[in-house]
């Protein structure tokens, strides 16, 4: 794995939008009213949790293709 300072950098540029789509719908689930652009307004408890429940998300995702092979 490669140390970049910039740890929001995507590893699979190809991917940019469906994490975006991803995202958008995590903070519906959550109900965070994030949008595309500037969140400032919304707090770090806020926009934390968003990225939060995508990593657990994504995990539970792993782990349930890998307990199938």
């Amino acid at each position: 794995m490669s140390t970049n300072k910039n740890s929001n950098r995507i590893e699979v540029p190809e991917a940019k939008q469906a994490l975006d789509q991803f995202k958008m719908e995590v903070a519906d689930e959550l109900g965070v009213p994030l949008t595309n652009g500037y969140n400032g307004n919304l707090t770090s408890y806020q926009n934390g949790s968003v990225g939060g429940y995508m990593v657990k998300k994504m995990i539970e995702k792993q782990e349930k293709e890998m307990s199938n092979k």
